[in-house]
Order: C-alpha cells, then sequence, then structure tokens
C-alpha cells in the first residue's frame, strides 16, 4: 500500500490517494493534503471537515455532497468555493476519510 510523509509522520494511502486510517489524520496532516490540491485551510475548511469525520464516525463513510449541504451549515455555493470541482471528494481526502459513496 502506497504511504506519505507528512511532517515527518508516515501515512498509509489508497491508490488515489485517500487515507486508510483515519486515525493517523490531524490538522497538520490535513492542511498539508490541502495544499497538495492548491487549497489553503481556513477555518470553514475545518468546520466542513470536522463535521465530515464526526459523521464517518456515527456512519462509518464519509457523508455525500447532500448531506453536506443540508446538515454542515455550508451551503453548496460555499462548498464549491471551498473544495473547487468536486467538495465532498476533495473534503473527504483531506478529512483523512474513503472517498464518499457516489463519487467516481
Amino acid at each position: 500500500m502506497p504511504t506519505k510523509t507528512i511532517n515527518g509522520k508516515t501515512i498509509t494511502v489508497d491508490e488515489d490517494g485517500f487515507m486508510t486510517d483515519p486515525s493517523q489524520w490531524d490538522e497538520d496532516v490535513a492542511r498539508w493534503l490541502a495544499q497538495e490540491l492548491g487549497i489553503e485551510v481556513t477555518d470553514r475548511h475545518l468546520l466542513v471537515l470536522n463535521f465530515m469525520r464526526a459523521e464517518f464516525e456515527k456512519n462509518g463513510q464519509a457523508p455525500s455532497l447532500r448531506k453536506l449541504k443540508n446538515e454542515s451549515g455550508v451551503g453548496t455555493k460555499e462548498l464549491y468555493k471551498l473544495f473547487p470541482k468536486g467538495p465532498a471528494k476533495k473534503a473527504a481526502l483531506i478529512a483523512g476519510l474513503g472517498k464518499p459513496q457516489g463519487c467516481i
């Protein structure tokens, strides 16, 4: 399985770059993963990421875009601004979760 080293910490990822062990995640890892995608993490990003992680803990999977827009407190337009070209998929990657169901 592929790995990435972030600030001296080795994380395991799948072939698409999604972390395979969510317990390896922290905000430093999130910032590094976001930077790889050209995203600078703000408090609004962290709101979405923490919502996603809480949903994952409850349900065992990353939430869909529909659930994100309806329940995170961040609307669709802002989600696309924060995570351009695929907010649910990019947010899940940065949050250290697997690819959301329904994402290609």
